[in-house]
């Protein structure tokens, strides 16, 4: 007997470093909702990063909540790699 499959989420996150401290939650979805979070993203080329664990995590946070402290690290770190990564773009 198989188990039944978990739906898909997304959670998107936005940071402005001149206006805010702390990365917030931008909108989070499952299922189709997920499906459209990440087809927008790919639109307009915004760099996705999958981590189910981190998505668990933010999933319980509202919409335009800060994210916790605990995550802070984890979060960084992949804006850090974002922030590599649309330089390496634009440079290109």
């Amino acid at each position: 007997m198989s188990t039944p499959e978990k739906p898909k989420k997304a959670v998107a996150l936005k940071y402005d470093q001149a206006a805010q401290d702390v990365p917030k939650v931008a909108g989070k979805g499952r299922a189709w909702l997920a499906d459209k979070i990440i087809e927008i993203a790919k639109e307009h080329n915004i760099p996705l990063h999958k981590d189910e664990d981190l998505v668990e995590i933010l999933d319980k946070l509202e919409v335009d909540q800060e994210i916790p402290l605990e995550v802070y690290a984890v979060v960084a770190e992949i804006f850090a790699y974002l922030y590599r990564v649309n330089k390496q773009r634009k440079g290109s």
